[in-house]
């Protein structure tokens, strides 16, 4: 990707979403946005309890709480299974090494449309999440040599396990974005925006947080 490339990313999506659990900003705004390796890194949890949550697929949202740091749920992974990835992962992966890959980034969608498709699936929908709106070129500029572009969504194996592997996640300079503009509309030629391990100083970089119950904006919990 070149850098006229990426400036056309950045002014066709200037706002990245991530949906986090409901009430979770205060936390957020302490401890800084986490993947889930990094939370269980954060919470301690090593052993069998770690690898159920971060090698296995999680059919339930798991939740984690101690007296010092206070609670954390881990989102459940209802839209990909092992049957499903057993058919689409390339490159020698299996869904372990997959599950692990997913745990150790933080996501965001690049457009609203995104993050409404993922705010209205399952159960979510019947749920009130704490949606961040975080400003793209400031995260890019601070972050960009953690940062990894995805042309798909790489939780989801339902209803199509489409192909993936080892170059589903590029960095900003290997991403074949010329590709992808032949193929697809401006805003949806990367899906997926994941930055490793975790973003400590999420709060630099948001816009606006508010509750959010599917389409329904409920309420701004903080503006910039």
């Amino acid at each position: 990707m070149t850098e006229l490339e990426l400036g056309e990313i950045l002014q066709d999506c200037p706002t990245l979403y991530h949906m986090a659990e409901q009430h979770s900003w205060p936390s957020l705004k302490r401890y800084g946005l986490l993947s889930t390796s990094a939370l269980l890194d954060h919470f301690e949890i090593c052993g069998d309890q770690r690898m159920v949550i971060e090698a296995q697929r999680r059919p339930k949202s798991v939740t984690l709480e101690t007296v010092r740091i206070g609670r954390a749920v881990v989102r459940d992974q209802f839209p990909m299974d092992d049957k499903g990835l057993l058919r689409c992962l390339q490159d020698g992966l299996t869904p372990r090494d997959w599950y692990q890959l997913l745990n150790g980034k933080v996501f965001f969608w690049l457009t609203r449309d995104r993050l409404l498709r993922l705010l209205n699936a399952g159960n979510y929908r019947l749920e009130e999440h704490d949606v961040l709106e975080i400003d793209a070129a400031r995260l890019v500029g601070a972050y960009r040599d953690k940062i990894w572009l995805s042309p798909m969504n790489s939780g989801c194996t339902k209803p199509i396990p489409h192909p993936r592997g080892k170059d589903t996640f590029m960095r900003i300079s290997d991403y074949p974005y010329s590709d992808w503009s032949k193929k697809r509309k401006r805003g949806e030629r990367v899906v997926e925006l994941c930055v490793d391990y975790s973003v400590p100083d999420i709060t630099k970089f948001v816009k606006r947080v508010v509750r959010m119950k599917g389409d329904e904006e409920l309420e701004t919990i903080f503006e910039r």
